[in-house]
């Protein structure tokens, strides 16, 4: 009894050592406060006034047979500066959906490495995605909307918005992972395989629509088995098959 009650005991202590060590370090708590107050409560009333204003364009459309003109356009402006503020508020509680299942396996050491790389993985995307959010948030600008009248800019202003918090918590998860190491050593993996499939770009024009497989299976699947979140993959994937295999200007993306 004793020696089941001691390796009880051992179990016990285990565990909780393995859940102190997976608790990040919280060095900017007040960054990480002030992004959650800056997101979750607007997009609490977003999501008030997008239902309010959907139902109101409903009801007059098809009860009053009066339509709101501008219903449909506000409903779009709001719906994504609140799709942005929900992917911001998944990417800082780390909800985005992911499998695990691999990841999961691993010796906790590989898995701070896997969520590093994960989140550097991210950051990149971001990255790439910021300034063509900028320039096409310039070009929509001299657009004005057909019902409102306002500038389309403010719509893809929350784009922006969104893209430009992400990196931030991004930036700020990969710090209190506190794996310096680790992070130089994703970074350097990142690089060399971005600068693989610059080299085989003259192979991918070859395979013609058969790199997308390459891209689209290969690469997703392994992010996704990578514990990277799946949207991020699919992204990744996006931008570099039409930087590497079809080359097109990535405003399409964003657009």
């Amino acid at each position: 009894m004793a020696g089941e009650g001691s390796t009880l005991t051992e179990a016990i202590d285990a565990s909780q050592s393995l859940v102190t060590e997976r608790r990040p370090i919280r060095q900017f708590a007040a960054v990480d406060g002030f992004i959650g107050f800056i997101t979750e409560i607007p997009a609490a009333i977003l999501v008030v006034v997008e239902v309010g204003v959907l139902f109101a364009g409903v009801v007059a459309r098809y009860a009053l047979n009066r339509p709101l003109l501008w219903s449909d356009e506000l409903a779009e402006t709001l719906f994504l500066w609140l799709v942005m503020f929900g992917a911001v508020i998944a990417l800082r509680r780390s909800e985005h959906m992911r499998m695990t299942a691999i990841v999961g396996r691993l010796p906790l050491r590989w898995q701070r490495w896997t969520s590093t790389t994960a989140l550097l993985v991210v950051g990149v995307v971001l990255l790439i995605l910021l300034p063509n959010a900028k320039d096409y948030m310039v070009t929509q600008y001299a657009i004005l909307t057909p019902a409102m009248h306002v500038h389309d800019a403010y719509r893809v202003l929350g784009l922006v918005i969104g893209i430009v918090l992400m990196l931030i918590v991004a930036g700020v998860r990969i710090v209190e992972e506190g794996d310096r190491r680790g992070a130089v050593g994703a970074l350097a993996i990142v690089a060399v395989v971005g600068a693989a499939m610059a080299l085989a770009r003259p192979a991918f024009a070859a395979l013609g629509n058969f790199s997308l497989a390459i891209f689209f299976l290969g690469l997703v699947g392994v992010c996704v088995a990578a514990g990277i979140p799946i949207a991020f993959c699919f992204t990744l994937a996006t931008l570099t098959y039409l930087t590497f295999a079809a080359p097109t200007t990535l405003s399409v993306v964003v657009g």
